[in-house]
């Protein structure tokens, strides 16, 4: 029989407590008015999560991750096991293959959660709508939920009820969200009165913010986005299947998205995972792609994660006769960066004012997508949950992205955020969690009964106005201390425990940090495309390389087409220069170049094609997409000048771009 919303005890008028309920339910556990309005200078108030999967229980062929976020059957039909997990535990596959053991636990949930939800299971639901009303309740205002699936998984895992294709799940997904709201906003009594509210654009985020109520992003992270999946390295999608797949994604009302995830695909190469799991996830990458990872030494200070070689069950997978090949430790970068595609949907993201996540993006990855936000000025860069390299982490601040740290235990998280808090006051930035729910991955672990500085209950929400108990679920009592962060209704004893464990300051960034990304988003949908002065524009040079079959002239490196490229004879001292045909402020300067790059170069400018002043110089270049910033400065002529090759070969060229100041 169905359960419908049955009549609330509480006092009537209290906006925040529904008019019905699901009887019986899960408690909240939280009293008093939710927070509403913005603080003395005008910022919203809360925390944000950034990386959630609210319905991955209905990817990976809809097996992989057990019980429901809601049921119109009610919470006995939501939160129950996979039936292949009775009588013991012993078919939860995916438990043992990436963390060992048996797999073994008591499958029974609702009401008794004997075994689950638990800080360390990666297979039951643990987004339970009610446990998101208490995070909700417990100060949280932004939730990211990332749409996710993998479609190898899901054909390698035993148990499915559905398809393994991606974009198939991807929309589902995206339904039962909708949905979800549309289930709570019934028991507020209609349509847009809940407080679980799906925004598409920052000014609906701000609003829903300002009333108190929880603001939710859609975002995709996915391994195989639009089919761009990758076979011995042929690429399986085109140009139009991006642009297909991002106005399809920004329909749903998508807003943020990885690239690649997990494995290698044709838009780009991942940063590793490591010890059994990197090993199980490197099987996959071989049964999707046909190769396995590839690896080089660094040539900077970031580094991909360490693949490690731990043996894992997910081998057995593999064709006979194959096996997982051993790496270097001195080798821990992925030789595949951002490919051609991949720099296709980067800019067809920027177009549509979306927020690219480069978290599990290589470093030679993100290296590049960076250079193509920094030409541009471009704002929208998410770190959501700590798999981006940390020396990343103050170009991602300057550019005006956000950054947002995994879901640690206290005591890590809290020396985790200690490193970057330098940069953060720098920029006066807020700080984010990803916590990850319902992914891959662990969650804080119990500090125990008599740990030093443990949650006491009850305690108060961090702006003062609620009260957090502790959390009863059917016959289980919760406490943070003895469960650790079993599920999203946990983030406010969770929070109160880095208080405890590293005082108010850290605190209070994670506070600031629901304004932070908001910032973000919006200046990400205020940014407007630099006009590029050389355009077009008549360009000479000091030589030109001569070549029976192309035209290597000065005037390719501003023509507009990245497949062109002016080139010069191969000695130091060469120059290329554009005349802008009248004189302008300038102020940026952006090279991309040929593999052929200038080591020691300098920006010079004139108004008049005599005089020249240097703006601009390195000694350190090292090819890709430079971009050189100075104060602006009057200029029809703008020279890029060569000292020193970083090759045998010339300079070489294929976009030079000349903006405003």
């Amino acid at each position: 029989m169905a359960l419908g919303p049955a009549p609330s005890s509480a006092a009537a008028g209290d906006w925040w407590v529904p008019a019905g309920r699901p009887e019986p339910d899960s408690g909240i556990g939280v009293s008093g008015e939710p927070f509403t309005g913005t603080d003395a200078s005008g910022d919203v108030r809360g925390f944000v999560d950034a990386h959630n999967h609210l319905f991955s229980n209905e990817a990976f062929g809809g097996r992989l991750i057990c019980g429901k976020v809601f049921s119109e059957q009610g919470v006995a039909d939501a939160l129950k096991d996979c039936p292949e997990h009775y009588p013991d535990g012993t078919l939860a596959v995916f438990d043992y293959i990436t963390h060992g053991g048996d797999g073994r636990h008591d499958p029974v949930g609702w009401p008794t959660f004997k075994d689950w939800p638990a800080y360390d299971s990666m297979t039951h639901q643990a987004d339970y709508y009610a446990w998101v009303e208490r995070a909700w309740r417990g100060g949280q205002r932004v939730l990211v939920n990332d749409l996710v699936t993998n479609g190898v998984i899901c054909s390698v895992y035993p148990f499915k009820d559905r398809s393994c294709d991606e974009m198939t799940s991807i929309r589902l997904q995206a339904r039962m969200t909708y949905a979800l709201q549309d289930y709570i906003d019934t028991m507020y009594g209609g349509p847009g009165k809940g407080w679980f509210r799906i925004v598409t654009d920052s000014a609906q985020a701000r609003e829903v913010v300002e009333q108190g109520k929880l603001a939710v992003v859609l975002g995709v992270e996915t391994s195989e986005p639009f089919g761009c999946k990758q076979i011995l390295d042929v690429p399986q999608c085109s140009r139009a299947d991006i642009d297909k797949g991002l106005d399809e994604l920004y329909g749903l009302g998508v807003r943020s998205m990885f690239l690649c995830h997990k494995f290698d695909n044709a838009l780009c190469g991942v940063r590793f995972d490591s010890g059994g799991l990197g090993t199980a996830v490197n099987v996959g990458q071989f049964l999707s792609t046909g190769t396995f990872w590839q690896t080089e030494k660094c040539t900077g200070p970031q580094h991909d994660n360490p693949i490690g070689n731990a043996s894992s069950g997910a081998e057995g997978d593999l064709p006979p006769g194959v096996k997982v090949p051993s790496y270097d430790s001195d080798a821990q970068c992925n030789t595949r960066g951002l490919t051609d595609l991949g720099e296709y949907a980067v800019h067809g993201m920027m177009k549509r004012k979306m927020m690219l996540e480069i978290d599990h993006m290589s470093v030679k990855a993100v290296g590049r997508a960076l250079d193509i936000f920094e030409a541009d000025s471009y704002p929208g860069v998410i770190s959501s949950h700590s798999w981006m390299d940390i020396d990343w982490t103050e170009r991602v601040y300057s550019l005006g992205g956000f950054v947002a740290q995994y879901m640690h235990g206290s005591e890590g998280f809290v020396a985790e955020a200690d490193r970057t808090k330098a940069l953060r006051d720098k920029y006066q930035v807020g700080y984010g969690f990803g916590t990850d729910f319902n992914g891959v991955g662990d969650h804080p672990a119990p500090r125990g009964a008599d740990a030093p500085n443990k949650v006491t209950y009850p305690f108060r929400t961090v702006d003062g106005g609620s009260v957090v108990d502790q959390l009863t679920a059917g016959q289980r009592m919760f406490d943070f201390n003895t469960d650790g962060g079993a599920h999203v209704g946990m983030i406010p004893d969770w929070i109160e425990d880095i208080r405890k464990v590293g005082g108010q300051d850290v605190v209070d960034d994670l506070f600031h940090g629901a304004e932070s990304y908001l910032g973000t988003w919006g200046a990400t949908e205020r940014h407007q495309g630099a006009v590029d002065l050389a355009k077009g524009r008549a360009a000479t040079a000091s030589s030109a390389e001569w070549n029976p079959f192309t035209s290597y002239r000065p005037g390719r490196a501003v023509d507009g087409d990245g497949g062109t490229r002016w080139a010069s004879d191969w000695s130091d001292d060469q120059w290329w220069q554009v005349d802008l045909g009248a004189t302008h402020g300038v102020g940026r300067v952006t090279l991309d170049w040929e593999r052929a790059y200038g080591k020691a170069y300098r920006i010079e400018v004139s108004t008049d094609g005599t005089d020249w002043t240097t703006v601009w110089s390195t000694t350190s270049g090292d090819g890709g997409l430079d971009t050189a910033g100075f104060a602006g400065t009057p200029a029809r002529y703008v020279r890029v000048h060569g000292l020193g090759r970083g090759t045998d070969w010339g300079y070489s060229l294929r976009e030079v771009g000349v903006h405003s100041a």
